[in-house]
């Protein structure tokens, strides 16, 4: 890349570059989930939520989402990962790893001092990158069930 890397808070031009790098990576478009985010963690999130992106130049390369929830599970304050995404053409360029630093300096700012995520256990990618970054095995275990009709 020979731009320089910035990361910032979303901004709603930006939505048509989310929209569309989240549909390159998962095949799904998914504007009104993405409007609704937007408005969560994009103008409502102040402090607590925040959506960043990662930009070269003009071009949105990447994007995080994450929130800082408290005493869930008994558990203080942490910091949840809940999306995080690059454009494939950008893998390997540390757009990931300075994604994930700035919501780390985000949460660290209010005195958070563990980071959390789930992922699906097959997606070896993002289990990979989470690891890279020194990410583990947590105190917590998800547990589920399949509720509703049978499919």
């Amino acid at each position: 890349m020979s731009a320089a890397l910035r990361v910032r808070a979303v901004r709603r031009a930006d939505l048509p570059a989310v929209i569309a790098l989240d549909a390159t990576v998962t095949g799904l478009h998914k504007a009104d989930y993405w409007q609704r985010i937007y408005r969560r963690y994009g103008v409502g999130g102040q402090g607590l939520r925040h959506f960043l992106v990662a930009e070269a130049g003009q071009r949105v390369l990447g994007f995080v989402i994450g929130e800082v929830r408290d005493w869930e599970f008994g558990q203080p304050p942490c910091g949840w990962v809940f999306a995080i995404d690059v454009d494939p053409r950008a893998r390997q360029h540390g757009v990931g790893s300075a994604l994930l630093a700035g919501l780390r300096e985000r949460f660290e700012r209010v005195g958070v001092r563990v980071m959390r995520t789930l992922l699906a256990r097959d997606n070896t990618l993002i289990l990979s990158f989470f690891r890279s970054q020194g990410m583990t095995a947590g105190r917590l275990i998800p547990l589920e069930i399949a509720i509703g009709p049978a499919r």
